[in-house]
């Protein structure tokens, strides 16, 4: 019997957005402003296994994201299910996840207890966490005053450090300094090389995806194209990126 963890069944997920009046339009109108349903996801469904290491491709705006993040628990499905078993998961995500009032080792400690660890837990890795993020000193200063680049240090430090069952990647391997994202990039090869831990990588680098992964799933437009070995999936997609 296969060992699933991550199961996704009929994943449908919808946005409502506000079309812009102007206030003279509003004001004649005399109603409430008409509101779009955008479906971000439709009727997505896949299965996980136990260690295996899946790549998801597909141009901006074709529900990568949205789907990692229902994953997290961050988005609940308008319609559909998703199952994973019980298992910690953590999404390494550039604007997930950081109280930016806070500062880095705050958020630290936020972050941590957040994926059900306890303080004592938390507080044994914290040295190396911000060994690994080479943040210096700007780790007692806010979040707010940090870059992109810094704050995706800080993000990736936590989750490679704080190691849960199952990781959330959203195209964070490709963001910071070029020694930072070597050092990240090792630091996640050595961590899906436990063959117990499921990851899940979203990026839009072909070569990422193809040393990383054994298989891929190809997004466009909220629907699964294509789902198989990765280099089947890239060679059809890269041809399509054509």
């Amino acid at each position: 019997m296969e060992n699933y963890v991550i199961e996704v069944e009929n994943l449908k997920i919808r946005y409502k957005t506000v079309q812009r009046l102007s206030i003279k339009k509003s004001l004649l109108r005399l109603k409430k402003a008409d509101v779009e349903v955008f479906e971000a996801v439709k009727g997505v469904s896949f299965k996980v296994k136990e260690g295996e290491i899946v790549g998801i491709v597909g141009r901006n705006g074709s529900g990568k994201s949205t789907m990692l993040r229902a994953i997290a628990g961050i988005f609940a499905p308008d319609e559909g299910t998703i199952d994973v078993h019980g298992r910690s998961v953590s999404l390494l995500s550039i604007g997930v996840g950081f109280q930016t009032k806070l500062t880095g080792k705050e958020n630290i400690r936020l972050s941590g207890m957040l994926l059900g660890f306890s303080e004592a837990q938390v507080e044994a890795k914290m040295k190396e966490i911000i060994d690994f993020s080479e943040l210096g000193d700007f780790i007692e200063k806010p979040v707010r005053t940090y870059s992109s680049g810094m704050y995706s240090k800080l993000a990736f430090s936590i989750t490679a450090i704080l190691e849960t069952d199952i990781i959330l990647i959203d195209e964070v391997l490709s963001v910071g300094d070029a020694k930072f994202r070597k050092k990240s990039f090792e630091k996640m090869k050595q961590l899906i090389s436990d063959r117990s831990r499921t990851v899940l990588i979203v990026s839009h680098s072909s070569g990422q995806i193809q040393e990383l992964c054994d298989t891929v799933i190809w997004l466009d437009q909220g629907k699964i194209v294509k789902t198989g070995s990765t280099d089947e999936v890239l060679a059809e997609y890269d041809e399509f990126m054509k």
